[in-house]
């Protein structure tokens, strides 16, 4: 992708994290860069 996130991309990840479709997930880091750490 290489470029910025978009502000609705952020709210829609941190809401999945609120809501109770992400009650199975435990302890993850959640990467949202775009894929910018594999091209370091």
């Amino acid at each position: 992708m290489k470029r910025i996130g978009r502000l609705e991309e952020l709210a829609k990840a941190a809401a999945f994290l609120l809501s109770d479709d992400s009650s199975y997930i435990t302890g993850q880091n959640l990467l949202m860069d775009g894929g910018m750490v594999r091209v370091i």
